[in-house]
Formats: structure tokens, sequence, C-alpha cells
């Protein structure tokens, strides 16, 4: 299987639909969340402003000054005792920017910093013991007094601040539930709308290793088309590769007679000219059989379904196991019941039979058939106790793009066949020396078609 580079624009759909969602809740949950911030900041400041406020008319109302002592007095209580508590963080203050001023029992010996007003401001400030303050003043006149009064009314910000700093603390709690129940009812959407390419794609994967020979349609109308439309050209695929094996046959057929009869009137033909012709001759029938070969198996990878391989080369064990009987040599299979190969019978038939013909014309007394199978594909092993081949010599048998006249003696056409049938399906052939003294031919086939190759085991 060949391996892409790993980024979002290859992703899974599902990965993808994840990742745009995922990326809207960090994007849009902190935006609605400062928003919601700002807004409750915003309202609560204002209702401790109007509390502030209502307390810096009651000081105002309370003022007055007195002319024989020629002192400012104030007699009205504000309601509430932490006026009177020393550094309680509740203060007012009275001055006229000179000898003149009053302050609440709280505020003790120091004195909040002024600042002239003609209008009503808030604002914050460190008052006392360095707590935090909000602060309302305003300049006002009182007659007789020809300078204006600063009147100031501070409040400690703890609780405004408590109140600010409780919300966003449930409000960062309550965003962070959001947005993790949002991505999981997302990630449950995007797995149930994902569902009937999920169906599809294993409805591929099985055409791919052979198990079906078409997807199911019962899909939605937008899938349900795509498959039909995939099923259409599977279906025409397969009738022109049955049409191709036909003509492949029906030529093998048509070119068996003639060359058969050239091979008996070169009988007639003096020695010389009647070697050369009869060697011409089975290069032809050799060609014949190798691309007849080829074109009854081009196209067919991917498209069989799995075919069990004892079963399949039963037949084939069967008959030459009497051909070695006769010479004297002990066929012997280990193939596992359970194993199954995704190959054209015939074309599976034709790998064995090539390669055990190979073995048994080279063998001294024992031929071997081994399989096995591993995630990734399936093996087959031939081995034989003959004279064996050299590494050059192995080498050369299974070049690619060698001739055919160019082939060790002893691989035969057979290998050449082999060769061409193990590519077709993505496989590959390896010849190897035998622990029984002679040559090991080795086949790996893909578990399916787009299977990383590997070396035999």
């Amino acid at each position: 299987m060949s391996h892409r580079r790993l980024s979002l624009a290859t992703a899974p759909i599902a990965i993808r639909l994840l990742a745009a969602a995922l990326l809207i809740t960090l994007v849009t949950l902190p935006l609605a969340g400062a928003g919601l911030a700002h807004h409750f900041s915003t309202s609560a400041t204002a209702a401790f402003d109007e509390r502030l406020e209502s307390l810096l008319n009651v000081v105002i109302a309370g003022l007055r000054y007195d002319e024989t002592t020629q002192r400012l007095e104030h007699d009205t209580a504000l309601g509430d005792s932490r006026f009177e508590q020393v550094f309680s963080g509740w203060y007012w203050q009275i001055s006229d920017g000179n000898d003149n001023h009053l302050t609440s029992r709280s505020l003790w010996d120091q004195r909040l910093p002024t600042r002239t007003h003609d209008d009503i401001v808030f604002r914050n400030l460190t008052g006392p013991r360095g707590v935090p303050l909000r602060i309302i003043e305003r300049d006002i006149r009182l007659a007789p007094l020809e300078t204006p009064l600063h009147i100031s009314v501070a409040v400690a910000r703890e609780e405004l601040d408590a109140t600010l700093d409780g919300f966003m603390t449930r409000l960062v709690v309550s965003l962070v539930g959001v947005g993790a129940l949002l991505l999981v009812t997302l990630a449950l959407q995007v797995h149930w709308g994902l569902a009937p390419l999920r169906r599809l794609q294993s409805g591929l994967e099985a055409v791919e290793t052979g198990t079906r020979e078409t997807l199911d349609t019962d899909l939605p109308d937008e899938l349900a088309r795509l498959a039909g439309a995939i099923n259409g050209v599977l279906a025409r695929d397969r009738r022109l590769m049955e049409r191709a094996r036909h003509a492949a046959g029906n030529l093998a057929h048509a070119l068996k007679t003639p060359v058969s009869v050239l091979n008996t009137l070169a009988e007639g033909f003096e020695a010389p000219s009647r070697y050369r012709v009869k060697a011409e001759l089975s290069r032809i029938d050799e060609a014949v059989r190798h691309h007849l070969a080829r074109a009854s198996a081009a196209g067919a990878n991917g498209l069989n379904r799995r075919v069990a391989v004892a079963g399949t080369l039963a037949p084939v064990l069967d008959g030459l196991g009497r051909l070695a009987a006769r010479r004297g040599i002990v066929l012997d299979s280990d193939l596992p019941e359970a194993l199954s190969v995704q190959l054209d019978p015939q074309d599976l038939q034709e790998l064995a039979g090539n390669l055990l013909e190979n073995a048994l014309r080279w063998a001294r007394n024992r031929v071997t058939l081994s399989g096995g199978s591993d995630p990734h594909g399936t093996w087959l092993t031939i081995e034989d106790d003959g004279p064996g081949m050299s590494a050059d010599e192995r080498r050369q048998a299974v070049a690619r793009g060698a001739r055919l006249d160019e082939r060790q003696p002893g691989s035969g056409l057979g290998l050449a066949i082999v060769n061409e049938l193990v590519g077709l399906y993505g496989g590959c052939l390896r010849l190897e020396a035998s622990p029984l003294g002679g040559l090991a031919a080795r086949v790996w086939l893909p578990a399916r078609p787009d299977a990383t190759p590997a070396e035999p085991n």
C-alpha cells in the first residue's frame, strides 16, 4: 500500500469534519464568552455604581455648615455600620481643599485623594492598607461657603470583584461543558452521517479482497447511484476479461493445428533443414503459449474471489503425483486447509503446475510443495533435490525483460509464465538454494491488490 504524507488535505472525512467543528468551537465559544463576560461586568459595575451614587446622595443630604462655629457638620447616618469601623473599606469624605473637611470614622487618620469634578465621576483607586476601592466623587456648592466642596464615597471592590470572578468561573466551566457536549454531539452526528460511506468502503475492500463481487446498493440515493455505477464497471470488466480468455483459448486452438501440421511436414525435410524448422516451430509454440498465458491472466487482479489453495491444486497434484511415481520421485504436499488466495483458479493451477513440472524435470528423488500466509499475503514454496542453479543463473532466469531463448536451461518456459503471472497479481517470485540440495521457487502473492510487496517467507 502506498504511503501518503499525512496532512489535513488527505485526512479522513470524519477527521476533517471534526477538525472544522473543533475550530469553529474554539473560535465561537471564546468570542461568545468574552461578550457575555463584558456584558455582565458592565451590568454588575453599573449596579454597584448606582449603590455608590445612592450613598453619595445620602452624604450630601446630611451635610450642613454651622455659621456659629464656622465648621462643616454631618448629622445623618448612612445606614451601614461599616462606615463606623476603622479601615473597613467603606469611607466617605467631605473637603473644601483647605481646613474644612469631614470624614467617616472608618477613614480614621487617612485621607482619600481628591480631584475636582463638576459632574459625578466613578473611578478605581487603592485606599488605606492597599485595599482596592471603587470611588464616586463630585463637587458641590454649599452656602454660605464660596469654595466648592468635594464629596467622595468609596467602597472596597472586594464584593464586586468576587461577583465578577464567580461569574467568570461559572462562565468558563459552562462554556467548556457546552463545548465538550457540542463536540461529542457533532462526533456522533458525523459517525452516524458517514455510516453509509463506511459501508461503501467496506464493500470496496470486500471486492478488492475477493470476498464479494458487487457493492451493496442499499445506501442513500447519492451513494446508491455511485455504487450502482461501480457495479456496472466491475461487471463490464468481468465480461471483457471473459471475452479475452475465450479469445486467447480460441487463438490457442487455432494455432495448435497449423503448428502440428508444420511439425508433421517438417519430418519430410532433410536432416539439417528438419532440425532448423522444428526448432523454429518449437520457439513459435513456446512464444504463443507464453503470451497466451499472460493474456489469459491480464486484468484479473483485484476482481477474483478467494479460492482454497489445496482444493484448487488437488487435480494438479493428482496428475503430477502419478507422473512423479512413474519417475520414482516422491511428491509431498503440505498445504493448510484454510490457506486461500485471491487468484483465478486457472492461473493458480498454471502457476503451481509450471513450477512443479520444472521441479519434477530436475529432481532426483523428492519434490515438496508447502504454503502459508501472513497479514500481508500468501506464499507457496516448491523445492527439489536436483542439481539446482547458481546465484547468477537464478537471477538470469527471473530477470525482467529477458528473452525466452536466454532462459537458463532447466528453467524453461515454465518460469517465464510463472514470473509473468505473479507480476500481474502484484506478487514476486524468488529462486533460492533449497535445503534439499536443489532449487527452491518461492512465490508471494498479496492479500489485497494494493498491499506492499514483501519477500516470501
